[in-house]
């Protein structure tokens, strides 16, 4: 599709009675839109979100049950509190966010660089095994929650800094995609970083155990590997901090934050006020209940696939390969559902991108364990994982742009959407994950122990698959009556566009008066 066909159609129409817009609307009509090296470096700038976040969704469960060895009912305290606290977080940033002033360089820029080496710091110090045990758990829980706190001061503000680099609804959707192929391309390096370092580091034996004479000998050897382990998580999470600044880095260097101009600016707004504002918008709350299932679905095959590859498949040598695959398939059909969703519409994208993965959770656990099939599964798996990376962060401005439409006298709330999407998916997946690890508890899983029950492996395959299709398709079925459909979005899109347009010669005029003056 042509980049601002909607300004260049309007601005045609008013060449015969205002000639002298002429040299006006051009400026405009560039400044709208972005260069391919703008939307690489705000692509980057995701990259950091995603590479933690894929390390730890994947890799901390496992690691706090076998590396760190808590206890799981410990292990799901963390995962809990933190995913809850960084629930909470969200929408206390975008608050704060939306109450920021215009700096030098911007508004939201200022949290991201800000934020950056903090985030760093506390990353790295969650993957340390600290010398002691009585405080572990205590350890754990505050560096999760301050890394978390830090990684919503950049992500955030990062997130609701697409309404920002441009006002075109297509470079906006455009930016988007980048952005989004980054961020799966993100995933796919967090995964490979973490997994291809500590994935060969194993403190289980690969010939059967040794005992009575030679146990001790087994012990031992088991207790080196333990340290290597330990020190292979260290490695990997440096290597994650150096990509964290330099992604932090392009975006700071390569975006210019665009500042809105001939509007005004609507009174600061109290916490209540602003999550009655967005609570109140119909296709908001639709939007966001039904991809909170959809995500909890993908969270919980996120969080327990290691364990389920390790334990009910029996892949422990090769799990870490297996992730990488489902992450390189998600990145290499990006552009796929980016044409899909032009060409069939956002909805139908959702209902063929979030259905797709269901038949493959469903044969994944209803076959005999294999190598080659877990392979094929995790390819086929990767095409949905795109989908549900790209689909919400693609319909989000579109309810922004919705609510702007039918509230055109309050502005500068955009970060409030973002920030409260982001609170229910967190805060939701932090039960799921607390939930799933405390069962893995009842169900008997032994910290550190190399084989675990039966028992274990059919709470993994449950947590993997029955309950993720569920979810899915109530997610789905919510949001069939979601109200924004292709038509809509593209009247939304001619009325700001003529908003922008009559705002933009309001402020030509005036300043034209000013000069004669």
């Amino acid at each position: 599709m042509a980049r601002g066909e909607g300004a260049e159609q309007y601005a045609a129409s008013l060449l015969s009675v205002k000639p002298i817009n002429t040299e006006i609307k051009t400026p405009k009509e560039q400044r709208n839109r972005l260069s391919v090296w703008s939307k690489l470096c705000y692509a980057i700038g995701g990259a950091p979100y995603q590479i933690t976040g894929s390390a730890l969704g994947f890799f901390l469960q496992i690691y706090l049950l076998d590396v760190a060895q808590l206890d799981p009912s410990h292990a799901s305290i963390i995962l809990f509190v933190g995913r809850a606290w960084d629930a909470i977080t969200d929408p206390t940033v975008g608050f704060l966010v939306s109450r920021s002033r215009w700096t030098g360089i911007g508004r939201m820029m200022p949290w991201i660089l800000f934020s950056t080496p903090f985030a760093v710091l506390t990353y790295f110090l969650i993957w340390y095994v600290p010398p002691f045990e009585q405080g572990k758990v205590v350890w754990y829980l505050i560096f999760y929650c301050l890394f978390q706190s830090m990684q919503t001061c950049f992500h955030v503000p990062y997130s609701a800094l697409t309404m920002f680099i441009s006002s075109d609804q297509k470079e906006r959707d455009s930016a988007t995609a980048y952005r989004m192929m980054v961020e799966v391309l993100g995933t796919v390096l967090g995964t490979a970083i973490q997994g291809q370092i500590v994935g060969g580091a194993s403190n289980c034996p690969t010939e059967p155990e040794v005992i009575d004479s030679r146990n001790s000998t087994r012990i031992n050897m088991s207790s080196v590997t333990l340290d290597e382990t330990k020190q292979a998580y260290l490695i990997a999470s440096g290597v994650i901090c150096i990509i964290y600044v330099l992604c932090a880095t392009i975006l700071f260097l390569g975006v210019k934050e665009q500042k809105e101009t001939g509007r005004k600016k609507s009174q600061p707004l109290t916490f209540r006020q602003g999550l009655w504002l967005v609570m109140s918008h119909e296709p908001y709350i639709k939007l966001v209940i039904g991809f909170l299932f959809t995500s909890l679905a993908f969270m919980l095959l996120e969080g327990n696939f290691a364990l389920f590859i390790t334990y009910a498949l029996g892949h422990r040598k090769d799990f870490q390969n297996i992730l990488l695959v489902i992450m390189l398939s998600g990145t290499l059909t990006i552009p796929l559902w980016q044409w899909f969703l032009t060409r069939f519409g956002k909805k139908t994208a959702v209902y063929f991108g979030m259905s797709w993965a269901v038949p493959f959770m469903i044969l994944i656990i209803s076959i005999e364990s294999n190598l080659i099939i877990s392979y094929l599964v995790a390819v086929a798996a990767g095409v949905s994982v795109a989908a549900a990376f790209l689909l919400p962060w693609s319909m989000l401005p579109d309810v922004v742009d919705d609510f702007k439409v039918r509230n055109p006298d309050i502005h500068g709330h955009e970060a409030l959407f973002y920030s409260f999407y982001v609170f229910f998916i967190k805060f939701a997946s932090g039960v799921s994950l607390g939930i799933s690890t405390l069962s893995l508890k009842f169900a008997g899983y032994v910290t550190g122990a190399c084989l675990q029950p039966e028992a274990v492996s059919l709470t993994l395959k449950v947590l993997v698959s029955p309950v993720p299709v569920v979810l899915i398709a109530v997610g789905l079925l919510i949001l069939k009556t979601y109200p924004i459909d292709e038509e809509r979005r593209q009247g939304n899109r001619k009325l700001l566009q003529e908003i922008l347009d009559s705002e933009t010669d309001s402020e030509s005029e005036t300043s034209a008066l000013g000069s004669s003056v």
